[in-house]
């Protein structure tokens, strides 16, 4: 019996000191990141054996709670660069209301004009509306430069993102490895796991993941679209085809021939290899946020800047067409000037089926034969059936007559509907009827008035004030060579004619005569095309809310540019806040379960303490005993 106790207190102490180490080990790691409580699990001895047996270390580890916490570490990775890069956005704009802002260098522009209307003979005012002008062109094309190089910062997060992704799964295949060579009762295996788990953990702050346990106690790794990343020890390798600085052509296409940006490429063990952008495999986490803000929100910025650069240019020097219905009574139509038309001034026709549904088709003249494609994104309304069609320059030789216009009108929309003059009309006016095509609601254009960025003095109120580029290039929206509005904001610029002559912003040249210099019809006319005028915008602007173009003048636009920024801005850090709580909680919902509770431990130290003495009382009592037995 006295042998029976004997070996029962020894293996009690054995166990006891154990559990003391591992309560020790959990206390010295209370600061660890990555650390799961540890905990040891007594087995009973084998046969014949009084007492306990050591038995295994493990973790106590919530499955439930880790996979929540990996999902709420993708879903703040995404928020959080989302809000950092729209706030960064929305600070190009500047504070509203601020003389420096967009919207401030906009007000002192049309000030400006307005100024130089009420006093047409003053050198100082047109020196002002000049200045202004250049600041406005200046401030958009800062602005427009902003938005790039954000882009191209984040084109070189996502080399490193993809770099460090691929780093961790190699790092993964390795534990995997080792941890399936290492026994359950190695004491050693727990840390490989612990290790493991926060490059797991550290890999959904990159990508959205699901790490699955097998038998053998790897783990495999998938996206949360299902995309095997690491199986086992095979680990997919990721690269990135960074495109460096990025400007406002450079797109993201499926076709990687046609790309101008770069995609992430996963290459399997096998050496197959998986487009994961093409594929949408990767739907959160910081390399997600990337990806959208890189390829949609902001060149969807740029967008409104190129809307807004154009918008500005236009309203120097086009003219506004709308299309009315014949006063001489003729139905299903509409009569629309189209006097001086040039490539890109796009033509749009609302129709209506009879259902009900309307569509608009945007008919485009070129100057090239046979015109260019043109995809819809790239005119006012994506949805839109676009028709791109060939004319003469407005200054051809021999002249071009309404005639070829109208032709050229008339063999661009096929059958079901007839294209004419319109009597009494101007010599440029087109009648476009329905005849068993879908109905007309309505036609529009926004047509270029001026022929080259020199004509700075016709009769008309129009003029070049702002021009493409350094090469003064006359702006008309054209897509010979490519779509002239990309990349506009950042080409924007007064136009060198003008400021060697600024007599011309009041001095309008009629038929042999030239009103005075003192006439302020220009620059009022000017003012108005800019704030009272209703143009059309891009519905790739997104700046209606819906997917339909904006019809507002050029001062609602940079109002509505600066508002659905402020207001995306504010959306983002919202979101950002409220996925900060949600990480909060599955941290602190981990923690309770997995990690190490100071006081907890400290209890359970002094409870193992009086074991460890109670078991030695034991011990020494029947070491008493067997002393006592010793002696009889």
């Amino acid at each position: 019996m006295a042998l029976d106790a004997f070996s029962t207190a020894t293996a009690g102490l054995r166990v006891t000191q154990a559990q003391i180490g591992v309560v020790s080990q959990n206390i010295a790691n209370v600061g660890t990141a990555g650390y799961v409580r540890r905990t040891l699990s007594p087995v009973a001895a084998g046969v014949g054996n009084a007492g306990v047996a050591t038995g295994t270390i493990g973790r106590a580890l919530d499955a439930a709670a880790l996979k929540q916490l990996r999902s709420e570490t993708s879903g703040a990775a995404y928020t959080g660069l989302m809000a950092q890069t729209r706030t960064q956005l929305d600070t190009l704009y500047g504070r509203p209301g601020d003389s420096s802002a967009l919207d401030g260098v906009f007000n002192s522009f049309t000030l400006s004009l307005q100024t130089l209307a009420a006093n047409p003979t003053s050198t100082a005012a047109r020196a002002t509306v000049l200045s202004s002008a250049s600041d406005l062109a200046t401030r958009i094309g800062s602005a427009a430069n902003g938005v790039q190089a954000l882009r191209s910062g984040l084109e070189s997060q996502l080399a490193a993102d993809t770099d460090q992704a691929s780093n961790l799964l190699a790092q993964l295949a390795k534990l995997n490895t080792r941890i399936v060579a290492t026994s359950a009762d190695d004491p050693s295996r727990p840390d490989l796991e612990d290790q493991r788990d926060q490059a797991l953990t550290s890999l959904s702050g990159l990508i959205d993941i699901n790490a699955v346990t097998q038998s053998d106690g790897s783990v495999s790794v998938l996206t949360g679209s299902g995309v095997t990343l690491l199986d086992r020890s095979n680990a997919a390798s990721l690269s990135f085809d960074a495109r460096g600085t990025l400007s406002a052509n450079a797109l993201y296409s499926n076709d990687p021939s046609q790309s101008g940006v770069g995609t992430i490429v996963a290459t399997t063990p096998g050496g197959g290899k998986i487009d994961l952008l093409a594929s949408g495999a990767i739907r959160s986490g910081s390399i997600a946020a990337a990806v959208e803000l890189r390829d949609t929100v902001l060149p969807q910025a740029q967008r409104q800047l190129d809307d807004l650069a154009a918008g500005l240019s236009r309203a120097m020097s086009d003219r506004v067409a709308t299309g009315t219905v014949p006063t001489d009574g003729t139905k299903g139509g509409f009569d629309i000037d189209l006097t001086g038309l040039s490539a890109g001034n796009a033509i749009t026709l609302t129709v209506q089926d009879g259902s009900g549904t309307q569509r608009n088709l945007i008919l485009v003249p070129s100057y090239q034969t046979p015109p260019p494609a043109i995809p819809a994104g790239a005119t006012d309304d994506a949805n839109a059936t676009v028709i791109p069609f060939t004319i003469r320059r407005p200054d051809a030789v021999p002249p071009r007559t309404a005639d070829e216009i109208r032709g050229a009108i008339t063999a661009a929309l096929g059958g079901g509907y007839t294209v004419s003059g319109v009597p009494g009309g101007e010599a440029g006016a087109v009648r476009i009827l329905s005849s068993g095509g879908a109905a007309l609601v309505a036609a529009s254009a926004s047509v270029t008035q001026v022929t080259s960025a020199a004509d700075i003095k016709g009769s008309a109120t129009q003029i070049p004030l702002f021009v493409d580029g350094a090469s003064a290039t006359l702006f008309t929206g054209s897509f010979d060579g490519g779509s002239q509005l990309t990349g506009f904001a950042q080409r924007i610029a007064v136009n060198p004619t003008v400021v060697g002559s600024a007599g011309s912003l009041v001095g309008i040249t009629g038929t042999g005569t030239t009103s005075g210099i003192g006439d302020g019809a220009r620059p009022q006319a000017l003012f108005t095309a800019l704030t009272g005028t209703q143009r059309l915008f891009s519905s790739s602007s997104g700046i209606s809310g819906i997917n339909a173009p904006t019809r507002s003048s050029v001062a609602d636009f940079v109002q509505g540019v600066i508002s659905v920024q402020g207001a995306a801005a504010a959306a983002a850090q919202d979101l950002d806040e409220g996925q900060g709580i949600a990480l909060s909680t599955a941290q602190g919902r981990f923690a309770s379960a997995s990690g190490v509770n100071i006081d907890q431990e400290m209890s359970n130290l002094i409870a193992l303490q009086q074991a460890y003495a109670a078991n030695a009382r034991v011990l020494t009592a029947a070491r008493d005993m067997i002393d006592t037995l010793l002696r009889i």
